[in-house]
């Protein structure tokens, strides 16, 4: 007996497979950025060429091996359980075959992959866009110290006044060669220590604001960074007649951020209070009230921060372009139009929201929100 089975049917459905297949790996190797296929022990299962353009790392040099491995093994955080919860995991350094650490942002979507479970993960490389923004970042910084030189010389003088009285009291009493009373030499020289120590950290203070903020994270206290912000410019609201009122919630959790970074944005939110509140004043007839107010807030497992200001406020048409790169509503040579979008790019870079209420003639409200952090402090 013979059968003839009639295999052309078969033979073109493996053909077509094959073509799919062939169609589908093009594809993923010629995605622009590195994609790998995880297993669900986070092992390397598959990857496209790209790995080797951005990494260095041939594809037998990385597969079976665990994809935590290219995370630099000082960090702390336990990168395997942020795989498996998280959707995007923004600015994580990642090591390089032949050492150079980049920056990459890494979005993680849940997949199949011979059947079981995987997690399809893409990476890009944000190492150049990141010191464009540090390098606009410290140009903002720089603009924002030398406007508030003569604030801060003002500041600087008030202890230096102190000490120089002081100092010109004794060596007066000295040159005349008459005795000092060991009470008043006690008071003057816990006058002198204390304001040198005020003096001090004003300077301490400028030279960490003005230093280049780093990009990785760590657990911040909102109101701290309130507070120094609003230490580094009281001053200059003080001499402007400008009121400052705080309703800052204690015992607030920490926010995963960079302390001088938060502060930089703080203080854009500021000098725009300033100058709106300062505008207002020169516009209209009758003096207006010169009001900044700070406002701290936990809500929905969110830490909110209010700032509000009593200033010309913004035209509705022009709410939805403030946050967008050189554009300003304020005069010419008065502003860069760089502030609020700087400081947009950083409350996004950590996972934060910020939006603006406003009337016009009435004042502005800036409302930014942060992911309560659960890591303790």
């Amino acid at each position: 007996m013979e059968t003839s089975v009639d295999v052309a049917e078969q033979k073109r459905l493996e053909e077509q497979v094959k073509r799919c297949e062939k169609k589908y790996r093009d594809l993923f190797d010629h995605v622009p950025n590195p994609v790998f296929v995880l297993d669900s022990d986070l092992s390397i299962v598959d990857c496209n060429r790209m790995v080797f353009g951005m990494y260095g790392y041939r594809k037998e040099d990385v597969l079976r091996k665990p994809f935590t491995m290219l995370f630099e093994p000082e960090e702390s955080r336990d990168f395997a359980a942020e795989i498996r919860r998280s959707k995007t995991m923004k600015q994580v350094r990642h090591i390089t075959r032949y050492g150079p650490v980049i920056y990459v942002n890494i979005r993680i979507s849940p997949s199949e992959y011979d059947g079981q479970p995987a997690f399809l993960v893409t990476t890009s490389d944000i190492t150049k866009r990141l010191l464009v923004e540090q390098q606009l970042i410290q140009a903002s910084k720089m603009a924002t110290l030398g406007e508030m030189s003569t604030a801060i010389a003002h500041e600087l003088n008030q202890p230096l006044s102190v000490m120089k009285t002081a100092s010109s009291f004794i060596l007066k009493k000295i040159r005349k060669g008459e005795p000092i009373g060991e009470e008043i030499l006690r008071a003057m020289a816990g006058e002198i220590d204390s304001h040198i120590d005020r003096a001090s950290a004003i300077v301490n203070h400028l030279r960490e604001f003005g230093r280049k903020s780093g990009v990785q994270s760590e657990t911040v206290d909102i109101n701290e960074a309130v507070e120094k912000s609003l230490a580094i410019f009281l001053q200059q609201l003080k001499l402007r007649e400008i009121l400052v009122e705080k309703d800052l919630q204690p015992d607030l959790p920490p926010v995963l951020a960079n302390t001088n970074r938060l502060e930089q944005v703080f203080i854009n939110l500021l000098v725009n209070a300033r100058d709106a509140i300062e505008d207002k004043f020169e516009k209209l007839v009758h003096s207006p009230e010169k009001k900044i107010h700070l406002k701290t807030r936990l809500l929905d497992g969110k830490v909110r921060v209010e700032v509000a200001d009593t200033g010309i406020g913004i035209p509705r048409p022009l709410i939805g372009k403030i946050f967008e790169p050189f554009f300003t509503t304020k005069r010419t040579g008065r502003g860069t139009g760089l502030g609020l979008s700087i400081s947009y790019g950083i409350v996004q870079d950590y996972e934060g929201t910020m939006e603006v209420e406003s009337l016009e003639n009435e004042g502005s409200n800036f409302i930014l929100t942060f992911p309560a952090s659960l890591e303790a402090k």
